[in-house]
């Protein structure tokens, strides 16, 4: 009976007040907050990064402004936990590990985009993949001794584990409307912070992997029928390589009288936050001199006429977490399982390497040094015609013998092959942004796009080139590296001096520093679309992070498009529907109207050794073991939370309500005879008729 006049109230306010739902009144109580967070990251012996609670982490908002702001949190704050807000300047390794000691009253970060006063914000290590190149678990890098660090203003923070989630919020309109929260309900008499409603931020981004790797990875592999569950991911990508020439069509075995040369450089970038590294000085300046040097030499040397040597471009992927990309490429050529077999050309070894140049950070694009190990006699001869060539374009090129090599692509040969011929071409490292959300078109030499509709499948005189851009531009800065570059392996191929007056076009450069960095909706991802009619591409830079095995990255599909325009030659005379099977590959091309080429790109795959060898030894070190954390969903917002003498008295309340609905009800069933009797009687007294 109870429970009747129960629903029937309940269906009377439904039908009384229709407009009321709890979407509506969730919407009132609380405001999206746009932004991205750290997470977490894994390998074989420890975890990295930050979670949420598993319900969200809750904090009041406390806007931090200079150093002494820190003291509230630290010393005696009110209402805890606490939300600060964070400019990047105070985002520091000190003041993080301040928070994270008191993390009983913090509950959650927020880094704010505000430049105003930063000089410097990197948060890998001052050793980038330390323990992971060609000395093992000695590293090649000391940060007592200045001159070996790599990355001298590295805090080294994406490498620390916090109890609490950091959000990064980038748009001002979002920073504005948390300042204003902030100002409106918490800014004024502090001490009385637990008796006010405050202003507070909500964080979800709970982080389902713990511990390290390898526990992770056994939980995830663990049977369970009724519910599959992933807790974490390995890193892994691809790498994209192609060759100058096209290799025999044959599937036999290694043939050591085939001999290549290898340029290397890395695609992949990352910082502490998700999809925010664009790695403009980090790798992408390497990759584009790469492309352009590919290109270059494809327009200048169509045919292998004469030449007994053929150029192998790759770009490998994941290099960020200790070399995931090389360490697989040399892991296949060991087992001579590079290339894979369906390209149908012979595998090769160590042996067909007759050299390797890999392109390190190139942070001062007029003064460059070329590390080596040991001394290699063709890197030598190689180097004195760098040298030679780079005066003609202004560049300064010295050699370094050393075993503080750059933290590149190149350790994962040394390790396995000390005396491999391998030249590391770097600058002494000045990037304050390396990796990190700073490291972006501003950093990279205040870059502007050109925006010139000219062909960037040509190349380009000097003059023609001077009368765009000026010399200090960034455009001409690369051009003049991927040019002498270009020269001196052109030089090396045929054994005879370049005579061309045409070299890189920076038109080209350009293109691919506005479709990296700015957006993909531009002129080159386009002409490598089969068709480009209609196409309206994201206008975001595609990220280049390696992530998971969840399909390709845009990065990789358009490294791997942009490689088959420009190393690859155009076929005359056949039609589109005839330009399907590979080598063979359409291109809408510059002018839109499609092109058929031959082509000679092509993918392995980028993931660490670690996790295809069975019983591997997680402790050893030999490979790469980073694995990603799963999550279920990444959101942030903001709302007031209700002050302590609100809480208690709607606690109160709620009981008081409680016990008297349980007295009335008590008192009700009790009685009911007597409450209920009349109605009773009428009902037995109308049965008793009926039934006459």
């Amino acid at each position: 009976m109870v429970g009747i006049l129960h629903l029937s109230v309940i269906f009377l306010i439904q039908g009384l007040l229709p407009g009321i739902n709890s979407e509506r009144l969730g919407e009132q109580m609380y405001s999206s907050i746009a932004g991205t967070t750290c997470f977490r990251r894994l390998n074989a012996t420890h975890q990295t990064g930050c979670s949420s609670k598993e319900g969200g982490s809750v904090g009041v908002l406390y806007f931090i402004e200079n150093q002494q702001d820190f003291g509230f949190l630290l010393d005696s704050p009110t209402s805890p936990p606490y939300a600060p807000v964070i400019p990047p300047e105070l985002f520091t390794r000190e003041n993080l590990l301040k928070l994270k000691s008191a993390a009983k009253n913090i509950s959650v970060v927020v880094l704010i985009n505000k430049i105003d006063k930063l000089t410097n914000f990197t948060h890998q290590l001052q050793c980038p993949n330390q323990y992971s190149g060609l000395n093992g678990t000695q590293g090649t890098c000391d940060v007592s001794r200045p001159e070996t660090v790599w990355n001298p203003q590295g805090t080294g923070l994406m490498h620390e584990d916090f109890p609490f989630p950091i959000h990064y919020i980038a748009d001002p309109l979002e920073i504005e409307k948390i300042r204003k929260c902030f100002k409106k309900f918490n800014d004024f008499e502090y001490e009385n912070h637990p008796w006010r409603s405050l202003c507070s931020i909500e964080v979800q981004s709970f982080m389902s992997a713990a511990g390290n790797s390898e526990i992770c990875n056994r939980r995830s592999n663990f049977i369970n029928n009724l519910s599959p569950v992933r807790y974490c991911d390995p890193l892994e990508g691809k790498n994209i390589y192609a060759t100058l020439f096209p290799r025999p069509q044959t599937v036999e075995r290694v043939e050591t009288t085939e001999k290549l040369i290898l340029v290397t450089c890395r695609l992949d970038s990352t910082s502490m936050f998700d999809e925010t590294g664009l790695g403009a000085k980090d790798s992408l300046v390497s990759y584009i001199t790469l492309l352009n040097v590919a290109h270059m030499l494809a327009k200048v040397l169509p045919k292998n006429n004469g030449i007994n040597k053929n150029v192998m471009f790759v770009v490998f992927n994941g290099e960020s977490y200790d070399y995931i990309g090389s360490q697989r490429f040399v892991y296949e050529m060991q087992k001579h399982n590079f290339p894979y077999v369906h390209t149908r050309t012979n595998p090769l070894s160590f042996e067909n390497i007759d050299f390797m140049i890999d392109l390190g950070v190139l942070d001062d694009f007029d003064n460059l040094d070329v590390y080596t190990l040991t001394d290699v006699p063709q890197i030598q001869e190689f180097l004195a015609k760098l040298k030679s060539i780079g005066k003609q374009f202004g560049l300064t090129v010295n050699g370094k013998k050393t075993v503080n090599l750059p933290p590149t692509s190149a350790q994962s040969f040394l390790r396995e092959q000390e005396s491999f011929p391998v030249g590391i071409l770097s600058s002494k490292p000045s990037n304050a942004f390396y990796h990190s959300i700073y490291d972006d078109a501003v950093n990279l030499m205040n870059f502007t796009y050109a925006n010139k509709s000219l062909d960037f499948t040509s190349l380009m005189s000097n003059d023609l080139a001077l009368s765009y851009f000026n010399e200090t531009d960034v455009q001409m800065k690369i051009r003049n590296v991927a040019t002498v570059l270009a020269i001196t392996l052109y030089e090396t191929l045929t054994l005879k001096p370049f005579k061309g007056d045409e070299f890189v076009n920076p038109i080209l450069i350009d293109e691919v520093l506005y479709c990296f960095l700015e957006s993909q909706n531009c002129p080159l991802l386009k002409s490598t679309l089969r068709s480009s009619k209609g196409v309206v591409l994201p206008p975001i830079p595609p990220p280049r992070y390696v992530s998971v095995a969840n399909g390709l990255r845009e990065a990789t599909i358009w490294t791997y498009r942009i490689m088959g325009l420009l190393v690859s030659q155009k076929m005359k005379d056949i039609e589109k529907d005839n330009c399907t099977v590979p080598p063979l590959n359409w291109y809408s091309g510059y002018s839109g109207d499609g092109e058929c080429r031959l082509t000679t790109q092509n993918m392995t795959h980028a993931r660490s050794p670690a996790f295809d060898i069975e019983d591997y030894d997680w402790k050893s070190g030999r490979y790469s073991t980073w694995t990603e954390s799963t999550w279920q969903q990444i959101s942030a917002r903001i709302f007031l939370r209700p002050s302590k003498t609100q809480e208690v008295t709607t606690l109160t309340i709620g009981i008081v309500v409680l016990i008297l609905s349980f007295a009335l009800i008590f008192l009700i069933r009790n009685g009911s005879d007597v409450l209920f009797n009349e109605e009773l009687s009428r009902t037995e007294n109308t049965v008793s008729e009926v039934a006459c």
